[in-house]
């Protein structure tokens, strides 16, 4: 009898370990299934984590660029505006130079004239002054007259060369100076020296200081000097002329100025 029952307990004991076994497998394979929920769980947290952080990263850059768009904008409407009144300012400027190239061409006409006008006195000057760098002063005269047929001279610049010859005629009312030339002295070609002062007198003198003559403006000729008298004079007058003598008071035959008609 005891052996049965010891057999029965022991039976018992037998198949509770093997329920207890059999619960803790069941047990474990739970946890492990509830364990891969959880790892699977953070690992989908994870993922997702990473979405959030790159969307956030992204986020920030765009943010950045939109900060840097909304500088520019803010940038290019100022420069638009400055832009707009510069833009206005020279549609102003255009404006008034249309209006000067018409008044320019206005004035065209009307300076064509006067240079013509201008250049006429000024032959009509030249043919009755003391005849001095006669050659000279011509060509200068055929130089400006030629010049008003030439369309590639702007007219402002042949109105400056008109100029630039009255310029030259009235400094020669101011100056003394001698150059070699050649006239008829006592019926026969002589290389002389001329003397002129201003305009006040003209006067040569041959090479071998023999012979000085003056111009008579009211004879429109060559009038023969004293030699003895002016002779002395006139050859100091053509060294300081050449700046081979200093300034000095010079005694030279001078004609009175003729009574206003």
């Amino acid at each position: 009898m005891k052996k049965q029952r010891l057999k029965a307990v022991a039976l018992s004991t037998v198949l509770s370990a093997g329920a207890l076994i059999g619960s803790v497998a069941q047990a474990d394979q739970t946890l492990n299934s509830i364990l891969q929920v959880g790892e699977q769980k953070v690992k989908l947290a994870q993922t997702s984590q990473q979405k959030i952080d790159k969307i956030a990263e992204q986020t920030s850059s765009l943010l950045n660029d939109f900060k840097v768009v909304n500088k520019q904008i803010e940038g290019l409407r100022v420069y638009n505006a400055q832009l707009e009144k510069q833009i206005a300012n020279q549609l102003e400027v255009i404006a008034q130079l249309d209006e000067s190239i018409d008044n320019v061409t206005v004035m065209e006409r009307q300076v064509q004239p006067l240079i013509l006008k201008m250049l006429d006195g000024l032959e009509q000057f030249v043919a009755l002054d003391v005849p001095f760098h006669k050659e000279e002063r011509e060509e200068r005269l055929e130089m400006l007259r030629n010049n008003q047929e030439r369309a590639d001279i702007s007219v402002s610049e042949k109105f400056r060369q008109v100029l630039e010859a009255y310029k030259i005629e009235s400094e020669y009312g101011r100056k003394i100076d001698t150059y070699e030339d050649t006239l008829q002295v006592d019926g026969q070609e002589r290389e002389v020296n001329i003397l002129r002062v201003g305009r006040v007198a003209l006067m040569y003198q041959t090479k071998d200081t023999e012979l000085s003559g003056a111009w008579d403006q009211r004879q429109k000729a060559w009038v023969e000097l004293d030699s003895g008298e002016y002779r002395s004079a006139i050859l100091k007058g053509i060294r300081i002329a050449k700046k081979q003598a200093s300034i000095d008071v010079l005694k030279l035959p001078v004609l009175a100025p003729e009574a206003a008609q």
